[in-house]
């Protein structure tokens, strides 16, 4: 039997570690064929270099990319006052393994796919 490998990281986790230590660990998850699902989500900037470290890492052979899905950001009152946006759940995945098929306020549905 197949099987897909989902790595459910906590939010306790991402704090200990550094913006670049979170990308690294979500990089190297995906180039190995896991969906990687953080509780709390990336930050944009986070995201944006996440995108950016993945499109000098493609080759189309053996890694062609990844998907991503987060909920919409909520701001609180508070983060809006101090400038934080804290991200929320996101899926991150191959993107030959993972399709997002829709995408609601509070509901991702995606299909993940074995190996291809």
């Amino acid at each position: 039997m197949e099987g897909v490998q989902l790595n459910l990281i906590s939010r306790e986790r991402l704090q200990k570690m550094s913006s670049m230590e979170k990308i690294r660990m979500i990089l190297d998850n995906v180039k190995e064929g896991k969906i990687v699902v953080l509780e709390s989500g990336l930050t944009p900037e986070e995201e944006a270099k996440l995108i950016e470290l993945t499109m000098l890492e493609i080759d189309h052979e053996n890694f062609v990319g990844i998907e991503v899905e987060s909920y919409p950001h909520k701001e609180s009152f508070l983060s809006k006052l101090l400038g934080k946006k804290s991200g929320r759940l996101t899926l991150i995945g191959p993107a030959n393994r993972v399709k997002t098929i829709s995408k609601r306020e509070d509901l991702i549905t995606a299909i993940v796919f074995g190996d291809r």
